[in-house]
């Protein structure tokens, strides 16, 4: 072994690493291997794209409190006109109930006169959608034209005249 402690070789592997495990004279070695220039680079690219994080994470977290405030003051506004659509839909649906009742009373009272009123309506609307050329095909239209009158012929006579 004498005669071996001169070459290179020996000298690498027997006295410059024998403090050091496997795995730190293989990273020893790649760190060797490695152009400092680049490392360098990298650490450049890496604290810039750092600072861009944490100005990115600033500006959310002053969006997300502006955001908040907003929240806490529309809040209660957004609140009432719920309860406002809540009580306009109650509203809403007890008028059209009173109204489904008169229709259903009228109808009862006086049947022949509102099959008519409601025939005409319906014509009128038809007609207004036909000029806005929606109302090409329309099944309740057919239905109430092809519908028998239960009137006397005086009735048919007035609806030709029109």
């Amino acid at each position: 072994m004498q005669d071996l402690k001169g070459t290179p070789d020996s000298d690498f592997s027997i006295e410059c690493f024998q403090n050091y495990t496997a795995p730190e004279v293989f990273v020893q070695g790649l760190a060797g291997m490695v152009d400092q220039l680049d490392v360098e680079a990298m650490i450049r690219a890496q604290k810039q794209m750092l600072q861009r994080f944490e100005k990115t994470n600033e500006m959310l977290t002053n969006c997300n409190a502006l955001s908040a405030s907003r929240l806490k003051t529309v809040g209660p506004e957004f609140k009432r006109h719920i309860h406002l659509l809540v009580e306009m839909k109650k509203d809403l649906d007890y008028i059209f109930k009173k109204i489904r009742a008169h229709k259903a009373k009228l109808g009862q009272q006086y049947p022949e006169a509102f099959a008519e009123a409601a025939r005409s309506s319906f014509a009128e609307e038809c007609e207004e959608e036909n000029n806005a050329g929606k109302c090409k095909d329309n099944r309740r239209s057919l239905y109430i034209r092809s519908e028998p009158s239960q009137g006397d012929a005086t009735d048919q006579n007035r609806r030709a005249s029109k």
